[in-house]
């Protein structure tokens, strides 16, 4: 069966998402600190930690955190001029951010949310390093709201304020490598109920969600400043939650692709329990390949490693068997596998092959008393992680006997999952005893407006045509137009510029990105209030970009941009056409449009057009009639 060809209420598909959004406040949600981020190579110091889990107030260790632990990592973090003693988590937590409880109070309106009276700060373990203090404090803010979309409402379950995780910048030899320039910024979870019930439904909901967070004008913009996880399950299949998906074009084919993946493993466990397949015990198999040509068998016994094989009984041509595009069970067992350290597994359903001859594959067979019907998978690596990597896939195997694992999975580029962790428990969370609680008051901040109604507002008050004013909307720069527009700027002047001069820029490989907010208002002021004429707006941007040290005042003066007065403009019209004037008197205002250029170009865009193009006109009427 082809994904097209599923019925997903006949499969009983249930979706819900959680939309992570950075906000665009000043400070982070505990500390003092700047949101911005910054180069690796600007760290001043570094420091290492080791993380281990801790038990919930129940006395249980939840099972995610308790995987993660089993992998022996150094963390290292990259320190800043504007790190604080909160993030190396030396120093308590600060009260919660005033901006960033406000902001979530206004995206609370914009999802018909409601706001609790009071705000309890909760710890959750987290200890893969991405947070010093090995858990992330988060607090439910909202709750009980709704969005509608094509195919009906989408119950919006809680709303979330919680502080970023660490960026995380490499492997190491050790471990990993995290920047902390990321750490601490506020960010909400949206989290929806499991109504949704297409991959349509999913990325319409997504949308529509990502919408009213970009309305309120106080979100972070760029790849990696949202985020969005999918929890997808089928009727008989299991519940999974794939994290990190970047792009809202992906969420329907991670729906679908997952959708596929429950739908082939469940296909397989009936094959399987037809077979009455089983799961044998691990065994060492390291003489089969002690004179093997495989590179990634050798490399790791000649490094005192091991080889160690499971009997997968009955599984013969199943581990084998697409479930996503290019993955299969096989992979799903490798996952699993590198898990814990592994570089992944082989099994015989693609072997021989890397090295590994059809003999070495037969005495492997024989070694384990594995039949034609079995399939073997086997780990290479030193004697540690291969015994830990392959009960791991013991444990997979014996999965796929039965049923979909309940797990979390990572969203690849390509549509496709990976293995990432068990789903976390409730023994994950407790409270944070060092940050007060809050009691919100919803009435002190403002709905914000609709994207969607700023598009109506900008055609109807400042006559942009629709396709600009939604650009605008939609735009990055939506509360830079919004703020030189009400300090006097012309809305067309500001819309073109931030829309469509910055476009063309970043084409001709102008480093846009150095142009600050005030470089880009200031600009505009100067070009707006006539002290440049509009025809060096390019060269002005082009000049602060080239040195972001540069004040808009300084490149107009650097560059000599200074618009030209209206003698001058007049003298350097009267010089062209008097050059030309054979021209002018044969074509008479025929002659008008390559004059124009030669006008701009004696006056070095340091004129308006319209006015160069008005004092030609009466210059050239004056000599043809």
């Amino acid at each position: 069966m082809s994904d097209a060809d599923y019925d997903y209420e006949d499969l009983g598909l249930v979706a819900g998402l959680e939309i992570h959004q950075q906000l665009d406040t000043a400070h982070k949600l505990f500390c003092p600190c700047p949101t911005e981020l910054r180069e690796p190579e600007a760290a001043q110091r570094t420091f290492t930690r080791y993380l281990h889990p801790t038990k919930s107030e129940l006395g249980e260790i939840d099972e995610a955190a308790l995987e993660e632990s089993m992998v022996d990592r150094e963390f290292e973090y990259l320190a800043y001029d504007t790190t604080c003693l909160v993030e190396e988590d030396d120093e308590p937590p600060h009260r919660v951010d005033r901006e960033a409880m406000d902001v979530t109070m206004e995206i609370a309106q914009l999802l018909d949310a409601t706001v609790a009276d009071q705000v309890h700060v909760m710890r959750k373990i987290v200890v893969d390093g991405s947070n010093t203090t090995g858990f992330q404090r988060t607090m439910r803010v909202a709750g009980d709201g709704a969005i509608e979309t094509d195919e009906g409402t989408v119950r919006i379950e809680d709303l979330m304020l919680e502080e970023e995780s660490a960026q995380r910048v490499e492997e190491t030899d050790a471990g990993v490598r995290y920047s902390l320039d990321r750490l601490g910024i506020p960010l909400v979870e949206i989290g929806t109920k499991p109504d949704i019930r297409s991959p349509e439904q999913a990325r319409d909901a997504a949308e529509r969600i990502g919408m009213l967070l970009r309305s309120t004008g106080q979100v972070k913009r760029g790849l990696g400043t949202i985020r969005q996880d999918v929890n997808v399950s089928i009727a008989e299949g299991a519940r999974v939650e794939i994290k990190g998906v970047q792009s809202l074009d992906d969420i329907d084919d991670i729906v679908r692709n997952e959708v596929r993946r429950q739908v082939e493993l469940l296909d397989i466990a009936d094959e399987l329990q037809a077979r009455d397949a089983s799961v044998g015990d691990p065994r060492d198999v390291t003489e089969v390949f002690e004179d093997t040509d495989s590179g990634v068998i050798g490399g790791a016994l000649s490094s005192g490693g091991n080889v160690m094989a499971v009997r997968l009984e009955g599984f013969d041509g199943l581990v084998g068997r697409e479930i996503q595009p290019d993955r299969r069970l096989g992979t799903e067992l490798s996952d699993h596998a590198k898990r814990h350290g592994a570089g992944g597994i082989f099994h015989t359903d693609e072997l021989p092959a890397y090295g590994v001859t059809e003999e070495e594959v037969d005495a492997l067979r024989e070694a384990v008393d594995a039949s034609p019907e079995d399939a073997v998978a086997l780990v290479a690596d030193d004697p540690e992680t291969t015994e830990l990597a392959v009960d791991a896939v013991v444990e997979r195997a014996a999965d796929a006997l039965e049923l979909v694992p309940e797990e979390t999975r990572g969203a690849n580029e390509d549509g496709t999952t990976r293995y990432l962790r068990p789903l976390p428990g409730a023994a994950r969370m407790y409270p944070e005893t060092d940050v007060p609680p809050v009691e919100p008051d919803p009435t002190e901040v403002d709905q914000p407006e609709l994207l969607t109604e700023k598009v109506e507002r900008y055609q109807a008050e400042y006559d942009l045509d629709s396709g600009l004013a939604e650009q605008v909307a939609y735009g990055e720069y939506m509360p830079l137009f919004e703020e030189v527009v009400a300090d006097g700027v012309d809305p067309t002047l500001a819309a073109g510029t931030l829309e469509s001069t910055l476009t063309e820029l970043r084409r001709d490989d102008v480093a846009v990105e150095n142009l600050t907010d005030e470089h880009l208002a200031d600009a505009l002021a100067l070009v707006d209030g006539g002290e440049v004429p509009r025809e060096g707006l390019d060269d002005l941007l082009r000049a602060l970009a080239a040195d972001p040290a540069l004040t808009a005042e300084q490149a107009v003066e650097q560059q000599d941009l200074g618009g030209v007065g209206a003698e001058e403009v007049r003298e350097a019209v009267v010089t062209v056409v008097e050059r030309n004037a054979e021209q002018v008197e044969t074509e008479g205002m025929g002659a008008f449009s390559g004059l124009m250029g030669e006008c701009m170009g004696e006056l070095r865009g340091k004129a308006d057009g319209d006015t160069v193009s008005s004092v030609l006109r009466e210059e050239i009427q004056e000599r043809a009639g």
